[in-house]
């Protein structure tokens, strides 16, 4: 036993398939070197966050120990570490759900900045799914969050006879 074991965290945070979910999208928010409102704001989305009525965002109990969970995870371990350990414990349903939701996440702000874009190509690989079989649901996500075909009218995708079309 060190000196220092004392301070140790004894919580037990053993990760699961939901962690690695929270824990996944914190990797893309920080990516960048900081969380935007945007990002945190689908995070919240995405775990269920709820305005108590006095303007004030926050999530169940169930999901905050989640979300602290997953901080402290981030705060202590790299994404190589991360995607080693959960990335084995994780079904094809559950990898295509992270990355999904990892891009969408990416969005959020405009547009996926070049740190997350590295990190969504870490997932990708560690995933052990191709750039291919993602692009439907990439193309999928880009035209969720496209809204300027609303509000620019010589937007190519709004020109006559232009039908949206998933590539494969």
């Amino acid at each position: 036993m060190g000196l220092f074991d004392m301070f140790k965290s004894d919580s037990g945070d053993k990760m699961t398939p939901h962690l690695a979910f929270t824990t996944a999208l914190i990797y893309m928010m920080s990516a960048d070197g900081e969380m935007d409102s945007e990002e945190v704001g689908h995070l919240l989305s995405v775990l269920g966050g709820k305005d108590d009525g006095r303007g004030t965002i926050g999530v169940g109990a169930q999901n905050q120990a989640l979300l602290d969970s997953a901080l402290k995870y981030r705060r202590k371990n790299s994404l190589d570490t991360f995607l080693a350990e959960a990335a084995p414990l994780l079904t094809d349903a559950q990898k295509m759900c992270i990355l999904v939701n990892l891009i969408d996440s990416s969005l959020a702000d405009g547009q996926p900045e070049p740190e997350e874009q590295q990190m969504f190509g870490k997932f990708l690989q560690a995933f052990g799914v191709t750039e291919e079989r993602f692009r439907p649901f990439f193309e999928v996500i880009v035209l969720k969050n496209d809204r300027s075909v609303f509000t620019n009218q010589s937007h190519p995708k709004n020109a006559p006879g232009y039908q949206v079309k998933l590539s494969m």
